[in-house]
């Protein structure tokens, strides 16, 4: 078998086939935390949704229903851009396993 050179592989970390991101599974490398939904804070607004990174976020008839965690890589972006209600975030980031 010839190997490829650099000018025959693809770039790196490029999906080239559509719909494949789903293939890309990224949390069994999470960090050390993941995103916890808390919903009585939550004002569906769905900042966590647009700024997700890895469409980490469940959405179902345009409401937040939860993450799934196949996908999310524990980058916290959405913790950060979680307004909340009153001053009480609707997204906590906790240690892995707790």
């Amino acid at each position: 078998m010839k190997l490829k050179g650099w000018k025959d592989v693809n770039p790196g970390a490029v999906c080239t086939e559509a719909g494949s991101a789903l293939q890309f599974k990224t949390g069994s490398w999470r960090a050390a935390y993941r995103p916890r939904w808390i919903e009585e804070n939550c004002i569906q607004c769905l900042f966590c949704w647009a700024y997700c990174p890895d469409m980490a976020v469940n959405v179902k008839d345009g409401k937040m229903t939860g993450f799934n965690y196949d996908y999310c890589k524990g980058c916290g972006i959405c913790a950060l851009e979680c307004p909340g209600k009153k001053g009480n975030k609707a997204i906590v980031m906790e240690e892995e396993g707790k």
